[in-house]
């Protein structure tokens, strides 16, 4: 009878050290905030055993099974896993928070709810007065940089004159301003609203005015003062802002040191133009502010004109944010100029500049040709077709990955991803076609934890987000700075070019590969920094989401 329990309780023992077991190596990544009733619903599971033939589960809080299946055959490796499970449980619409279940394991919580994102675009358009510099009403700091600039270099030669350069945006975790990201991220803002009034129409702040375009109109009123002498002041500040140390930007000591570089080339006439070209529209058929709409239509006009008489691309200033071409935003430019006045041969300058422009694979503040691609779609349905290569290319990348992401790793790839989720928006609007749509959630849900890392890149987002920001500001408020978007995964052969000298413990260690690393570290300012334009691309991908 001794001998049958003991052998009873040694099986009890080595019954409950494999769920153990298994319990520390089955990690379920799913998007943390949650699904729409009518979205693909997918997870991955990594783990060190195999796992196929075994049942997964999807419960609400109460313990009701919602839905269940059994885990297919895997993926393939990742990192310091053997295996990794796709599993969809796309059948499920009905409100509620749910848990996926494998074993003794369960995900982070999420829900399903038709209102899911406005609390995130609420916090991700905050993260721009967080950034706003001048006195322009920030949050977080004081009025900053009240002598923008103190000199200016052109032509490498410094000339001791001041021009009025306050306001606009700090560009990232520093507190350099640059043209190129802050007509960016501006357009994006003019053209969300555009896109769909009513999403991106919100007046949280009851002025009558919606937020989108009241925080678009910082980064036009530094645009229009970065008009100098038929050129543009294309930085303000250079490298000496990174040797100073963490500071609050009321305390920069180069507050008196901050020189404007002068430069011009098509690639900012392109995308300037594009800019006061769409804000003169918004701000004379909407706002009813003639002035200012007249003033933004005519330095679009006047740039426009001397497009012929500058070189290609310009290159003033740190080497910061030099485009590759020119084409893409030329024809942009080109396309909201005619949207404007009605000139046939702007029309045929942007379907010129668009043609030689091409598909270029990949988004970001210097690769947007799909704005204009998707513009031309409305007069000739063949620049459809620009974005269907885009997609098609990302849906070839994806099945690579067994998280499915459409761009291979580099520096952004949290802005490229979510420019996928972005370009299949634009085109699934012009060609009526949803066969991306797919494609498109995953991109939405790596951002939102369906990630290696398990990690929300957004400020203060579910249960385990990024909390130790590349950021100024942030580093004065433990880490953490409302709706900032993390810059995202990197090659770790990347991430040795760099010595950076880390300040913490790697929490994410385990999930890291050979191939891409994410280190939630305040020191790392190719994988943890946020940025405007970044932040541009997710204001317009979670508007899109949201449901006001």
């Amino acid at each position: 009878m001794e001998k049958f329990i003991e052998k009873t309780r040694l099986t009890l023992v080595f019954f409950l050290l494999i769920v153990v077991v298994l319990d520390a190596q089955v990690f379920i990544r799913a998007n943390q905030i949650g699904y729409l009733p009518n979205d693909s619903k997918t997870a991955v599971i990594l783990s060190k055993t195999e796992l196929e033939g075994r049942e997964f589960v999807v419960k609400n809080l109460n313990g009701k099974i919602s839905d269940r299946g059994l885990i297919k055959s895997s993926r393939g490796e990742y990192g310091k896993f053997n295996f990794s499970y796709k599993i969809d449980f796309s059948t499920i619409r009905q409100n509620d928070t749910f848990y996926i279940q494998v074993a003794d394991y369960k995900s982070t919580k999420f829900q399903i709810a038709d209102n899911l994102f406005n609390n995130v675009v609420d916090s991700l358009i905050t993260f721009y007065r967080v950034q706003r510099c001048g006195y322009t009403s920030p949050i977080g700091h004081d009025i900053c940089h009240i002598a923008d600039a103190t000199s200016i270099i052109e032509n490498g030669i410094e000339i001791n004159k001041r021009i009025d350069l306050t306001g606009g945006w700090h560009d990232a975790g520093d507190y350099t301003k640059f043209l190129n990201t802050t007509a960016f991220t501006t357009y994006l803002m003019l053209f969300a609203y555009e896109f769909d009034p009513i999403k991106f129409g919100f007046d949280n702040n009851n002025n009558n005015v919606p937020d989108i375009l009241e925080e678009a109109k910082i980064g036009l009123d530094w645009l229009i003062r970065a008009s100098y002498n038929s050129k543009f002041v294309t930085q303000v500040q250079n490298e000496e802002d990174q040797n100073v140390g963490w500071r609050m930007p009321e305390d920069d000591p180069l507050q008196f040191n901050r020189p404007a570089f002068i430069g011009i080339g098509k690639n900012l006439i392109g995308i300037y133009v594009a800019t006061l070209s769409l804000a003169h529209r918004i701000w004379k058929e909407t706002l009813r502010y003639d002035q200012f709409a007249d003033k933004c239509l005519t330095l679009a006009e006047n740039y426009y004109s001397i497009r012929h008489n500058v070189k290609d691309v310009a290159n003033e200033g740190t080497g910061a944010y030099v485009d590759k071409s020119y084409e893409g935003k030329m024809a942009l430019g080109a396309i909201e100029l005619y949207l404007s006045t009605n000139r046939n041969s702007l029309l045929n300058d942007a379907k010129t500049y668009a043609d030689s422009a091409k598909s270029d694979f990949w988004w970001s503040w210097g690769d947007m040709n799909a704005l204009a691609h998707y513009k031309l779609s409305f007069f000739d349905k063949k620049y459809v077709n620009y974005l269907k290569n885009n997609l098609e290319h990302f849906l070839e990348t994806s099945s690579i990955s067994p998280f499915e992401m459409g761009v291979e790793v580099s520096w952004g790839s949290n802005n490229a991803l979510l420019g996928i989720v972005l370009q299949n928006i634009l085109y699934e609007k012009v060609s009526n076609d949803r066969s991306f749509n797919a494609l498109a959630i995953i991109q939405r849900d790596f951002i939102l934890g369906r990630n290696p890392w398990g990690v929300v890149f957004i400020s203060r987002f579910g249960e385990t987000y990024t909390k130790n920001f590349h950021h100024q500001i942030a580093h004065f408020n433990g880490g953490q700075l409302t709706g900032a978007l993390s810059a995202g995964p990197i090659p770790r052969k990347l991430l040795g070019e760099y010595s950076i000298k880390f300040e913490k413990l790697d929490r994410f260690s385990e999930f890291q590969s050979e191939e891409i690393v994410y280190i939630d570290d305040r020191m790392d300012y190719i994988s943890n920094e946020p940025t405007i334009s970044s932040n541009a691309t997710a204001l317009f991908v979670f508007g899109f989401f949201s449901k006001r």
